[in-house]
């Protein structure tokens, strides 16, 4: 399937994983910036594996605290 659209800078991707990992909700930034809610959990899925966080936080990291 071919690509729709360059791919989004480095940059743009670590900073829209900085508000993930901040609280804001996954699909709120997806609303709020172009990409999919799925590319953003990918984004700060890989970002965990790519920093070494344990499992355990990952998850706390990719799902959110419980409030």
């Amino acid at each position: 399937m071919p690509r729709t659209h360059q791919p989004y800078a480095a940059e743009y991707r670590r900073r829209i994983i900085e508000l993930a990992r901040a609280g804001r909700s996954i699909n709120e930034l997806a609303r709020e910036f172009e990409p999919s809610a799925n590319a953003i959990r990918e984004w700060v899925k890989q970002a965990a594996l790519d920093e070494g966080v344990t499992s355990a936080l990952r998850g706390l990291i990719f799902y959110g605290s419980p409030t």
